[in-house]
């Protein structure tokens, strides 16, 4: 099986899989409304370094439309998906050097170092936290709500990622 089909074979079961445990375990899962987990949003994270923008923008759109279909939210996750693709890009294009890594790499915790993957997880967990709650609120009343719900559940969803990144790590290839 060649490398791109094996890749697309891992991306289309990653989308299913995080969709699923989105909808059926982590809607479920929040502290008071307050710390609400989207670990959805690591099948964008992981998509290849080499990945055309549009496509990009696509896959996530997608992603985020799905997620809206079974949480009735009317497009605020394809809107913070959709932010989080072009986030991607623009940190991918300031801090990674693409030459040093094929076109199909993604962007995972043994690929590339740890601390480039924790940040890279943090801020653009951080801007698609910030995007989804500021659109669901819609509002700057009660500011103080919305932005203690974007940190509490960007930390309880960066850990989860990390959970996740940590089950499947393997050892960079040499």
């Amino acid at each position: 099986m060649t490398i791109m089909a094996r890749l697309l074979v891992f991306n289309i079961a990653r989308f299913i899989v995080l969709l699923m445990l989105q909808v059926f375990l982590f809607k479920n899962i929040g502290y008071y409304n307050l710390a609400t987990p989207f670990p959805y949003i690591l099948f964008i994270l992981l998509l290849p370094v080499g990945m055309s923008n549009f496509m990009l923008y696509c896959l996530a759109f997608v992603m985020g439309i799905s997620v809206d279909a079974f949480y009735d939210t009317l497009g605020v996750n394809a809107a913070a998906s959709a932010a989080l693709a072009w986030a991607r890009i623009a940190f991918i294009r300031i801090t990674l050097q693409t030459d040093h890594y094929e076109n199909y790499m993604t962007p995972l915790w043994g690929n590339v170092p740890f601390r480039w993957f924790f940040l890279y997880t943090v801020l653009l967990t951080l801007i698609h936290h910030s995007v989804l709650f500021m659109v669901e609120a819609f509002s700057f009343h009660q500011f103080h709500y919305t932005l203690i719900r974007i940190l509490l559940s960007c930390i309880f969803t960066v850990v989860i990622i990390m959970l996740f990144s940590l089950l499947f790590y393997r050892r960079k290839q040499r």
